[in-house]
Parts: structure tokens; sequence; C-alpha cells
């Protein structure tokens, strides 16, 4: 797995999880060109659809023990499926699934990518979080999905937009002091940097407010990358660095 990013982390042996580049796979780097160069796995980007499969199918072949990947339709909601009862993509930012073989996934290029599986391997999955799906509580609805006590789960944060290059205005800050549960208005402002350019704006820590979110909740482990997809345009793709660009993907599953 030399060309994922894998976490770090005291899962089980049975769960496996990473998050691609846009590089590929071991010897395939991927059917897209640019601006998608090469790995894109993202169907909504205005890719080649016939290169997108090939890039989907060489991951799925990559990956060992993998049959299959529930596609979601990301709309920056809070609404968590059943990976295992979805056949075709549906507006949800979250899934989780306890069967094998078969992915929970989120795709993304910026927005952070959140894995988490409970510690007995039972159960597994994958939360897409931009802002607003943060703020209103995805993460929160993913750890209840679980039906379990949130000292049973772990998580880890996949590489995402980092906050020297999130600059967003007053109005982000005031949503997360006014609804962003479980995590003190001293916690959030932590997360926040006033711009020294721009009165109003801030430098926001997408990472840093899910990990003390998460960290909140009394998680038996939260952790991240901590890898900046817009730093690091050979590796990743970033919607605010490019514009038109492709997605990378996020997974999780039971072997």
């Amino acid at each position: 797995m030399d060309h994922f990013i894998v976490p770090n982390w005291p899962a089980p042996a049975n769960v496996l999880a990473l998050s691609t580049t846009r590089n590929g796979v071991a010897g395939f780097a991927g059917a897209s060109v640019a601006p998608f160069a090469s790995f894109n796995l993202g169907d909504h980007v205005n890719d080649n659809a016939a290169s997108v499969e090939k890039n989907r199918s060489a991951l799925i072949a990559a990956c060992d023990g993998l049959n299959s990947i529930s596609w979601l339709n990301q709309v920056h909601g809070v609404d968590v499926c059943d990976a295992s009862l979805i056949e075709s993509p549906s507006d949800f930012d979250a899934s989780i699934i306890r069967d094998k073989s078969r992915a929970c996934a989120v795709l993304t290029a910026d927005c952070l990518p959140v894995l988490f599986c409970r510690v007995d391997g039972g159960a597994v999955a994958a939360a897409h979080a931009g802002w607003r799906g943060l703020c209103a509580g995805v993460l929160l609805n993913t750890v209840k999905a679980f039906d379990c006590p949130p000292q049973e789960l772990m998580a880890w944060i996949g590489p995402a937009i980092s906050a020297p290059h999130f600059e967003v205005g007053a109005e982000v800050y005031q949503a997360f002091i006014a609804n962003f549960g479980a995590v003190s208005a001293e916690r959030i402002a932590q997360a926040f940097t006033p711009s020294p350019q721009k009165a109003g704006h801030f430098y926001a820590d997408l990472n840093a407010l899910a990990s003390a979110q998460l960290q909140s909740l009394g998680l038996a482990w939260v952790g991240s990358s901590n890898i900046c997809t817009y730093a690091n345009a050979d590796r990743f793709y970033s919607f605010r660095r490019d514009g038109q660009t492709g997605r990378q993907l996020s997974l999780i599953y039971i072997k």
C-alpha cells in the first residue's frame, strides 16, 4: 500500500483503511488527464467517465479482500446511511457497515475525510465533513449510528486542507460558536486565527475542530494524518487551490 496514506492507529487487524493520492496504485498511475491527472475517483467533476471507472476498478483490485465500494452523493449534510443497503449513490455524507468486504468511502478535495471503527472490529464508518457538515453534526451522527458507547470507537482524519490555506468569514466562526456540539467556546476559538490582512476573517483549523469534538465525546482514540491537500499539489487534489480538479477517496472496510 505504498501509494496510499494508511492510518497509524491501533485498529484491529481485520479493519483496513486508507486514503488515496492522485498518483494511482502500484503499477497503475491512473487514467485521468489534466486537470484531473491522474487517479481521479470522482464521477461528478466532468472527468471522462471511462477513465474514472478504470481508476475505481484499479483501486478495488489493489485493496486486499475488498469486493465493492458504497458510493455516496455527498451534499454537505449530516445524514448517515447503512452502506450495505446502498445500491446506487444517494444523498448522504456518511455511511456505516458491519458486513465484510464492502467499503464505506468518501470523496474529498479539501474537506475532512473521517474514518471510524469499533475497537473490536465489528463495524466501520466513513464521514465527509466540510465546515457546514462538521458544524451541523455529521460526526456526531456517525458516532450515534454505531449504537454503542463512544469509548468503544476510534477515529482517524485523513488528508484535508490546513488552517493556513483555509480563510473564512466571521459567519463561519459564529456558526461554530452557536451550534458546534460537545465543544467549548474556548476550544472553538483556539481553532480560528484572525487574519492579519482582512478584518473579520479567520484561518479555520477544521482538523482541530473535528478532533476536539471527537475527543470531547470520549472516543478511545482520535488521530490525524496531518497532511494538507492544498499544500501538496503533487499528491492531492484541492478544490480551493485549483477549482476544477479531481477527488481522492478515503475508505474503510472489514476484511
